[in-house]
């Protein structure tokens, strides 16, 4: 049994990890107004897993990396919080969402994108400054791992 876990958790880190998903698209361009800043600067207490532990379930940690379950149900509004970690993401399912920064500012609406997003998809994203993610679908979750880099 801890052999497959182990196996599964390498079968995800490894997908996390490649640039391109070979169902999905990759946005290693994608432009979007993160704010920055010194992630040692931020609240302690507003690290995802502190934050909002019903949505970032810890798979594996160690001193190199932290990989998280990530989940948004239907209508559900995450707790502020943030990620002080480089990240690859690899979203496996998503509807329509809205991303904003600690202020309530919009940094993403899915609404708002030209062209729909493709799922499974992979990402990488820098160190993510508070945020909330509102999951405005009535059916879809949000469900994906993120592979956070220590450094």
């Amino acid at each position: 049994m801890k052999s497959t876990f182990k196996f599964l958790i390498y079968v995800i880190c490894f997908t996390a990890f490649s640039t391109i998903s070979v169902l999905g698209q990759t946005t290693d361009n994608q432009k979007l107004l993160y704010k920055t800043g010194n992630p040692s600067d931020w609240p302690k207490d507003q690290d995802a897993v502190v934050s909002a532990p019903n949505n970032h379930k810890i798979l594996l940690e160690n001193d190199k990396v932290r990989v998280l379950e990530v989940t948004v149900a239907p209508k559900e509004l995450e707790p502020i919080h943030h990620h002080q970690w480089p990240s690859v993401l690899y979203i496996m399912e998503a509807g329509d969402f809205i991303d904003r920064d600690g202020e309530g500012n919009v940094i993403m609406d899915t609404r708002q994108i030209p062209e729909p997003l493709v799922f499974p998809m992979t990402m990488y994203k820098n160190p993510e400054a508070p945020h909330s993610v509102e999951n405005i679908s009535g059916t879809k979750p949000i469900r994906l791992i993120r592979v956070e880099m220590k450094q």
